[in-house]
């Protein structure tokens, strides 16, 4: 993986990082990190878009090229990805995501360049799909006939490598394990937003994720809702989505509306966190959650649900927080009412999070794609 030369005498290259956009999503934040460390290290980073657009695009860094496909759908960049590979025919195009990845082997075979060609995966992809018949058997269709032959695969997690083994037939050794870095400033305080927002809360909950079904803020809602002894906690959901709604309606029907605080989207998360007591987590699925690491290492006592994948491997099987099942809406109802009974353990916490999503994991990436 790593590569035999000092930083200082790996050859500049030209590195493409291949993408459906810059939405606020922790793949995002990962990629950006990674062009940013690249840059660093005196590479030309390419940001291609199937579109861009996305909250996340103003933090692309300074030297990296936005290339925007221009393509309203993602089998529609097809022919400008191609375009792109003959006319730029950077060393190296690592694509983020399925069927990204699937796109961008083919564009490269087509576009006849001897462009490497690096994969990675962030979810567990067999239970991304467990609900579509079809989309699933495409996946292995394609993951099966097309990743073999790449330079390398990446996944975001242990737990995501084996699902891609199972999935794709791949050797788990053939797939390289880097967990997602986060990017921590170097000071995190609450701001006067976030503390206007918490109002009078005596105990203070957050999480951040889409407001969609795989992140199950309905189960979050409801296991809040049953913590009837403490009337002065309030949850704060930070994110966006289609679900924004239906969740609202939930909360007032079960009585909790008035304390669960939805303010949307926010590049910066961190005075947020600064400002909470507890994160709690209740995906059914996951892959390696940032917003989970970005919790520990605020310092914040964790609940979340032991979904497949990456929490169990973050919080080393409960050792740095509580697991629950998912689904289980009583069951974490109490964790959160235990965990929040304990005294915060956040330099324990942070040490974690630095372990799993420090910088390091950022030099491996850039290692790896620039010794491709």
């Amino acid at each position: 993986m790593n590569s035999s030369l000092p930083k200082s005498q790996v050859p500049p290259k030209r590195i493409a990082i291949f993408l459906p956009n810059l939405g606020g999503g922790g793949a995002e934040r990962v990629a950006l990190a990674s062009a940013a460390d690249l840059i660093d290290r005196g590479h030309k980073v390419d940001i291609v878009l199937v579109r861009a657009v996305g909250a996340l695009l103003p933090l692309a860094p300074v030297g990296a090229r936005v290339v925007d496909l221009a393509a309203s759908r993602i089998i529609r960049a097809f022919w400008p990805l191609v375009r792109y590979l003959k006319r730029e025919r950077p060393n190296v195009l690592h694509a983020v995501m399925w069927p990204i990845t699937v796109m961008a082997i083919v564009a490269a075979k087509v576009a006849k360049t001897d462009t490497d060609i690096v994969v990675s995966e962030q979810v567990a992809l067999s239970r991304r799909f467990a609900s579509s018949f079809t989309e699933g058997l495409l996946m292995r269709w394609t993951t099966r006939l097309l990743y073999p032959g790449v330079n390398r695969v990446i996944a975001c997690s242990a737990d995501a490598a084996t699902a891609l083994s199972e999935l794709s037939d791949l050797r788990r050794s053939e797939i390289e394990v880097i967990y997602n870095p986060i990017s921590p400033p170097k000071t995190i305080a609450p701001s006067p937003e976030a503390e206007a927002l918490w109002g009078d809360a005596d105990e203070r909950l957050i999480t951040i994720g889409s407001l969609k079904p795989q992140k199950n803020q309905h189960l979050m809602i409801e296991a809040f809702a049953r913590l009837t002894s403490r009337p002065n906690a309030k949850l704060m959901i930070l994110g966006e989505g289609p679900l924004r709604a239906e969740l609202t309606a939930h909360a007032q029907r079960l009585g909790v509306g008035d304390r669960v605080i939805m303010p949307g989207f926010f590049i910066d998360p961190w005075p947020f966190l600064a400002s909470a007591h507890l994160f709690v987590m209740s995906s059914d699925w996951e892959g390696f959650p940032l917003a989970l690491a970005e919790g520990m290492y605020a310092g914040l006592r964790i609940v979340s649900t032991d979904c497949r994948s990456g929490p169990a491997e973050m919080l080393e099987n409960g050792k740095y927080g509580r697991l629950v099942p998912p689904g289980d809406a009583e069951t974490l109802a109490r964790a959160i009412d235990e965990a929040l009974n304990e005294p915060p353990k956040s330099e324990q916490m942070r040490h974690q999070a630095n372990r799993v999503a420090g910088s390091a994991m950022v030099d491996r990436y850039s290692e790896l794609l620039t010794s491709t």
